[in-house]
């Protein structure tokens, strides 16, 4: 929801970033000036800033970069990771004053510009960041040029007033309107139906190595419009919002299951999985957002460290087998979060399909995690030989 915008000037305008709580910082605008507002949350990745602000998970969110100098390599026309920007607005410490790489097409500051994404600069990003480390993420909203002016007690007013995150369906806004489609790159397996809740390039890209045409489809598409596609399998891609929002898109994914679909879903995917499996999910005082998080994987008791973009959880036990809740076998906890004990993946004993919490596509994260799009394309080729065999 951000407003309409000036070009900015040789000086800096004032911006100020509110809080819910109250607390203000005063800084200088960064990027398209005017007023944004949304859920205030931090990354600490320190390389990867524009794969950051256009992966659709942070649809609704106001991004602060931890790393302090950011803009320093500019952007290109090849590391977007969808087709926008998609944040609500962005906080940096000190924007880099000039742009140096060979790959750069243009600086950070005027890609927000154009795509109208209102920011701050030149405020203690390692202050708000602990704020929010110490009472969970906060809506906020940034104001600056014009805005800045407006009176402080309207400022807060404006930001107590907006949506909270929890409740939010957000897939609509980051979806695809109509289906497209990857090919296979190399031998082909077959059609892989992509539900869209926020999809990113790379995820894309990393599924048509694996020898599947990707057909990416709308998040409105219905069980019957995933058959027309003849899959051999089905994933859900991570997207923004509260999981127990997206109750149809658990009930698809029912009918995915119950068609004995094999099933590989990340992030919001991971969490609508759980929901379907008849597990809870719960949001997480300020969530996981970076390319540093150590995560066990218990199959092989590797620990991995692993991009993460995500403000909500699934409620299950961490340890042993456990029965789905909704009649789908045996499940187990498949990895962990060492930092602090969250359900990082899912995995089915009884029917094919697993989940992860977190990024394996590795933008602009670590590449541990990439043997993810290996493992299910493993399952796939499995299922289908066990069918053929009948």
């Amino acid at each position: 929801m951000t407003a309409t915008t000036t070009t900015a000037s040789s000086l800096p305008d004032p911006a100020v970033l509110v809080l819910e709580d109250g607390s203000r910082f005063r800084g200088h605008a960064y990027g398209a000036r005017g007023t944004t507002i949304g859920e205030v949350v931090f990354a600490t990745g320190m390389t990867g800033y524009q794969e950051t602000i256009t992966d659709p998970s942070y649809a609704g969110q106001i991004v602060l970069q931890t790393a302090p100098h950011i803009g320093n390599t500019g952007v290109n026309e090849e590391d977007n990771e969808s087709r926008r920007i998609w944040v609500e607005g962005y906080i940096v410490r000190d924007p880099s004053r000039i742009v140096s790489n060979w790959r750069a097409t243009d600086s950070l500051e005027n890609v927000l510009q154009r795509d109208n994404i209102v920011g701050i600069s030149g405020i203690d990003t390692r202050a708000v960041t602990r704020r929010l480390r110490s009472v969970g993420s906060l809506r906020g909203a940034i104001f600056s040029g014009d805005a800045e002016g407006i009176d402080a007690d309207e400022q807060l007013r404006i930001v107590t007033e907006a949506p909270l995150m929890s409740g939010q369906n957000l897939s609509g806004q980051v979806s695809v309107e109509v289906p497209t489609l990857t090919p296979a790159v190399g031998e082909r397996i077959g059609n892989l139906a992509v539900i869209d809740l926020g999809v990113k390039q790379a995820t894309v890209n990393n599924l048509a190595a694996r020898g599947f045409d990707v057909h990416v489809l709308p998040q409105t598409s219905t069980f019957a419009e995933i058959q027309a596609v003849e899959p051999v399998a089905v994933f859900y891609s991570n997207g923004p919002g509260d999981p127990s929002a997206s109750e149809r898109h658990v009930a698809l994914l029912r009918e995915v299951l119950d068609a004995n679909l094999p099933f590989f879903g990340i992030c919001f995917g991971n969490q609508l999985l759980g929901r379907a499996l008849g597990l809870g999910t719960y949001k997480l005082p300020f969530g996981h957002r970076g390319i540093n998080q150590p995560v066990l994987d218990r199959a092989t008791g590797r620990v991995e460290i692993t991009a993460h973009n995500h403000g909500f959880a699934v409620e299950a036990p961490l340890e042993g087998s456990f029965d789905s809740p909704n009649g789908y076998g045996k499940v187990e906890v498949s990895h962990i979060g060492l930092n602090d004990n969250v359900v990082e993946g899912l995995r089915a004993l009884d029917i094919p399909a697993f989940s992860v919490q977190y990024h394996p596509e590795a933008a602009s994260g670590p590449r541990d995690a990439n043997y993810l799009f290996d493992r299910f394309r493993d399952l796939v080729v499995a299922h289908i030989s066990q069918k053929d065999a009948k």
